[in-house]
Parts: structure tokens; C-alpha cells; sequence
């Protein structure tokens, strides 16, 4: 397994599949979904609808449709509350084991995950990055995997935390 770290924009990753961080209903939304389903096309709102949404700390997958990617990996990371900390780790844990499960079993070699749950749901970057870095090296068996950030931030402190696995973006 090989993992690393790049700032750039998920939706021109040349992969097997990209992670979507998506809302239960998988119709789309705002941040990561929405510009996933934009750069996607309608073809991925057509069979999203098919799929009957998907639980908080699920995943579900679908073809990529105008994405580079064959594949969109779509996972409902949590809401993040911290008198339910403990809860909302497993949770995003959840996220990145079944979106590698999904991978696997869907004979991907590489996969590109945004930072699940660290936008407007309130996960803080950093212990949302632990998470993503830990799950992936615990649970990334054969796969080539890149975490996206879009997020200054979140890039920042992942140079400052987890600086072996940053890299240049190749917009690969």
C-alpha cells in the first residue's frame, strides 16, 4: 500500500474510484458532493436515485460517469459533536474502512478520498486527518491511496503532522 497526501481538486483525480463525501440522501449537495456530481454529470444523479440513500458511516458505489475516475465511492461521514467524540470516531473510521472494502471488492488499485466530515460537518482537520491516516494504514491492503485536501488548513496541518506523506499535487 502507498499513501499520500496532496492539496488539489478531487475531481480531476485519474483513479479507480474517488470517495465522495456525500449526505445521506446521495443526491448531491454542497462542498465535495456537490462539485463531485457536477464534474459527474447528471448520469451519477440518475443512479444515486436508485441507490435509497445510505447510512452515517456506510458506503455505497456507482460508475464515474464524466469523471476520470471509473468509480465514485459515495460515504456519509458524521456529524461531528464533541460530547459524542468517541461516537463520531467510529463513525469516520467506518467511512474510510467500508469506502476501502467497496474499493477492494470492486478490483480498484488506486482510490482518492477527500477529508470526510472535516467541512460543514464540523469534524476538526486535524483529528479528522488522524483518523483518515491511521484507517488508511491499518486497512489499505494492495491499494495506492491519496487523500485530497482542497482545504488550506487542512493541508497546512497535514504538512506540520504528517509530512512524510505530503506531496506535490500531480492532478493525476
Amino acid at each position: 500500500m502507498s499513501l499520500c497526501i496532496e492539496r488539489g481538486d478531487i475531481t480531476k483525480y485519474d483513479v479507480d474510484a474517488i470517495v465522495n463525501a456525500a449526505n445521506s440522501s446521495l443526491l448531491g449537495g454542497g462542498g465535495v458532493d456537490g462539485a463531485i456530481h457536477r464534474a459527474a454529470g447528471h448520469e451519477l444523479l440518475e443512479e444515486c436515485m436508485t441507490l435509497g440513500g445510505c447510512d452515517t458511516g456506510d458506503a455505497k458505489i456507482t460508475k464515474g460517469y464524466r469523471l476520470k475516475a471509473r468509480h465514485v465511492i459515495h460515504t456519509v461521514g458524521p456529524v461531528y459533536y464533541s460530547s459524542r467524540k468517541e461516537e463520531c470516531r467510529l463513525l469516520l473510521r467506518s467511512c474510510y474502512e467500508k469506502s476501502l472494502e467497496l474499493a477492494v471488492a470492486n478490483k480498484c488499485r488506486s482510490v482518492a478520498f477527500p477529508l470526510i466530515s472535516a467541512g460543514v460537518y464540523g469534524y476538526p482537520k486535524e483529528e479528522a486527518l488522524s483518523v483518515a491516516v491511521e484507517t488508511i494504514q491499518e486497512h489499505g491492503g494492495e491499494l495506492d491511496v491519496t487523500i485530497v485536501l482542497f482545504d488550506t488548513e487542512a493541508y497546512r496541518i497535514a504538512q506540520e503532522r504528517f509530512g512524510s506523506f505530503v506531496r506535490e499535487s500531480t492532478f493525476r
